[in-house]
C-alpha cells in the first residue's frame, strides 16, 4: 500500500513540474526580446549620388564659310594650337581666279570713270561756249539747249561710272575675303579633340557651316554634367564639395565643386532630373572628354552631433504591443518591459545614422533597433530527457 501511495505522489510531483515548465515555456514564447543600441555622438556626412559625363569647359567648333576641296591639313587629333594658327586650307585656285577677275573689273570701271570725266569736261566746254554765243544771238536757242542736255548727261555718266567703281571694289573685297576664308585658322588657344575632314574631301557651306575641327580651350579644367533626381535637387548648392571616380582610374578619388544648378528640367520616362555642373581640375590630363563620372556630392556635414541608428527609425513593434502609431519620426525605448515611442526631430542623414536634432533623449540612452533572435526553449527540468 505504501508503494502505491509513493508512486502516486511521485507522478503528481512530476506532472506538476511538467505543467509549470509548460507554463514557463509558454510565457517565454509570448515575451518579445529586443535589440538595442545607444545614442552616440559622431560625424554625419549627407551625400547625393549622381553620374554624368566629363566635358571640357569650353569647346569651339571650327568650320568653313566657303565651299571647296580640302587641299591641306596641318593638325591632327590632340594637336596643340594657338589663336590664328592655320590648321587647314581649302584649295584656293577658284578663289584666286575670282580675285583676278574682280581686279580686272575694278580696273575697267576706273577706266570708264576717267572716260566719263573726260566727256563731262568736253560737254561742259561746249555748253559754256554755246551759252556765250546764244547770249549774242549768234546761234539758235535750241543748239544751246542741246549742249546743256549733253552736259547733264555727261554728269550722270560720271556718277554711274563712279558707282560702277564702288561696285567693282566691293566685288573685289568679297572675292578677297572668300580667298582669305580658304585659310582655316584656330580662333582660340587649345587642343584639337576632333577632326572631321581629310585631304581631298569636298565641303559645302551652302546651307550650313560644316564642322571641320573641335577645339577644347583648356583640358586642364573640365566639368561634369550630371543629372540629379528632383527628390534630391533641393539639397544641392553651388560650391558644395564633390568626390567622384571614373572607370579608367577606379582607385583614384577625384575632387571638384558644384559650379551651377540649372533650372531647366530634363524629363525621361516621367522621371524628372536637373543638370548639375561640377567643375574639376585636371592638371595631369588624366580625365578625358566623354568619360563617365560617378559623383558623390557632399550636401551637408556635421561633426560631434547626437545621432541615432537608421534602423531605430525603421523599427515598429509587433502589432499586439502597439496601441496607436503616431505621425512623424520617432524611436522606441523600453520602459517597464514594454516598448514606448518617443517622438524626435531629425536632421541630416547618411547610410548608417540620422541626426537627432530635438527630442527627449540623451547621449548613451538605449533605443530599440529590432527584435532579438529567439533562442530555442530548453526542455523543462524533470521532463523528457531527464
Amino acid at each position: 500500500m505504501k508503494k502505491i501511495i509513493i508512486i502516486i505522489v511521485v507522478v503528481a510531483v512530476l506532472a506538476g513540474g511538467g505543467v509549470a515548465a509548460y507554463l514557463l515555456l509558454r510565457t517565454n514564447q509570448n515575451e518579445v526580446a529586443y535589440k538595442t543600441e545607444k545614442i552616440t555622438r559622431g560625424d554625419i556626412q549627407e551625400t547625393v549620388f549622381a553620374s554624368g559625363t566629363i566635358n571640357p569647359i569650353s569647346t569651339v567648333s571650327v568650320g568653313t564659310q566657303v565651299s571647296g576641296r580640302i587641299g591641306k591639313i596641318y593638325v591632327d587629333f590632340n594637336s596643340p594650337v594657338k589663336q590664328g594658327q592655320m590648321i587647314a586650307q581649302i584649295d584656293p585656285s577658284i578663289f584666286q581666279a575670282q580675285v583676278q577677275q574682280a581686279s580686272a573689273n575694278l580696273f575697267l570701271a576706273r577706266a570708264n570713270l576717267q572716260k566719263a570725266n573726260a566727256s563731262l569736261i568736253d560737254s561742259k566746254r561746249t555748253f559754256d561756249r554755246y551759252t556765250e554765243l546764244a547770249s549774242k544771238n549768234l546761234i539758235a536757242k535750241s543748239d544751246r539747249d542741246s549742249a546743256e542736255t549733253n552736259y547733264f548727261l555727261a554728269k550722270a555718266q560720271v556718277s554711274a561710272a563712279a558707282a560702277e567703281v564702288t561696285q567693282a571694289q566691293a566685288a573685289l573685297d568679297y572675292s578677297q575675303t572668300n580667298l582669305k576664308y580658304t585659310d582655316i585658322v584656330s580662333p582660340v588657344d587649345g587642343v584639337v579633340i576632333s577632326r572631321n575632314v581629310d585631304v581631298g574631301q569636298t565641303v559645302a557651306a551652302s546651307f550650313q557651316t560644316p564642322t571641320l575641327f573641335l577645339i577644347a580651350q583648356d583640358l586642364t579644367k573640365m566639368q561634369i554634367d550630371t543629372n540629379v533626381n528632383e527628390a534630391d535637387i533641393g539639397k544641392i548648392k553651388v560650391d558644395q564639395e564633390v568626390e567622384f571616380t571614373v572607370d579608367a582610374y577606379p582607385e583614384i578619388i577625384f575632387k571638384g565643386k558644384v559650379a551651377q544648378v540649372r533650372n531647366a528640367p530634363i524629363t525621361v520616362s516621367n522621371v524628372v532630373t536637373y543638370d548639375v555642373v561640377i567643375q574639376v581640375s585636371n592638371p595631369e590630363l588624366k580625365l578625358k572628354p566623354g568619360m563617365t563620372a560617378n559623383a558623390t556630392i557632399i550636401s551637408a556635414f556635421k561633426n560631434n552631433i547626437l545621432r541615432v541608428p537608421n534602423a531605430a527609425l525603421r523599427f515598429v513593434p509587433p502589432k499586439q504591443t502597439v496601441v496607436k502609431l503616431q505621425k512623424g519620426f520617432g524611436v522606441w525605448i523600453i520602459q517597464n518591459a514594454e516598448p514606448v515611442r518617443v517622438p524626435i526631430t531629425t536632421g541630416i542623414s547618411d547610410d548608417n545614422y540620422t541626426e537627432l536634432a530635438a527630442g527627449e533623449l540623451k547621449e548613451g540612452q538605449e533605443i530599440i533597433v529590432g527584435e532579438a533572435t529567439k533562442a530555442k526553449a530548453a526542455p523543462p527540468h524533470g521532463g523528457p530527457g531527464f
